[in-house]
């Protein structure tokens, strides 16, 4: 878990950096296995109301910016529901 929470911090401090398999890794650690993969997308389905989706793609390596804040509203999201 120290790795994810590690990851996550660098993730608050700067979108840009952060590794397409990070970013990987902490999906699902929060929201399981992806629905979709395989392709350049991968699909995490949220675990509250609605079809809700978190869907990241690699761009030279790394996480696109837009897509890894994307991911922490979804992190904040299911921490204030617990």
């Amino acid at each position: 878990m120290a790795k994810i929470d590690t990851i996550v911090s660098d993730m608050r401090q700067n979108a840009n950096g952060i590794k397409f398999n990070d970013l990987v890794k902490v999906c699902t650690h929060y929201f399981g296995g992806p629905r979709q993969e395989g392709t350049s997308h991968k699909v995490y389905k949220m675990p509250w109301q609605g079809d809700p989706r978190v869907n990241i793609q690699e761009k030279k390596g790394y996480g696109k910016p837009d897509q890894v804040k994307q991911v922490l509203k979804a992190i904040d999201k299911l921490e204030e529901e617990q």
